[in-house]
């Protein structure tokens, strides 16, 4: 079995696990001194004091949002989902953002997070001049939906 090696880069760091045997994700927490209040539309990049070093180049490890954080006080993330690539080193931050009006307050060691590790597939990439054609073609945005 691969084993995902993760270093504390700051002494206050908090070890990820998973919440059951079943969670796909490992919760990162907020590795600050003190709480942040986020305002309605604020952004924040909150450092994990983790790094990671991921097996091989066949895995990425991605930053999701945590549901319940999101649906009970709009904090997401900013970029979506982040993108930890296997030879990057340095510590995990988190881009988050106040989807709400309403202030929310992270407090020191808050699960803000989830990191997943994924298998990633780094085929060749090759320039075409032409792509082979298929049922739905270049349609997008809905077209394969119902009229």
């Amino acid at each position: 079995m691969e084993t995902l090696k993760i270093k504390k880069v700051n002494e206050n760091a908090v070890i990820p696990h998973r919440a059951t045997e079943g969670s796909a994700g490992l919760d990162l927490c907020a590795c600050i001194d003190e709480p942040l209040t986020l305002g309605g539309g604020e952004t924040a990049l909150i450092p994990t004091g983790l790094a990671i070093a991921l097996p091989s180049a066949q895995y990425g490890a991605f930053i999701f949002a945590r549901s319940g954080l999101s649906i009970k006080h709009g904090i997401g993330l900013l970029n979506a989902v982040g993108v930890i690539d296997s030879d990057y080193r340095g510590e995990i931050k988190v881009g988050v953002i106040n989807q709400v009006k309403e202030p929310y307050t992270i407090q020191p060691g808050e699960r803000i997070a989830q990191l997943v590790v994924m298998p990633v597939s780094t085929m060749p990439v090759e320039e075409a001049e032409s792509l082979d054609e298929t049922e739905r073609g270049s349609g997008g945005f809905g077209s394969t939906g119902t009229k």
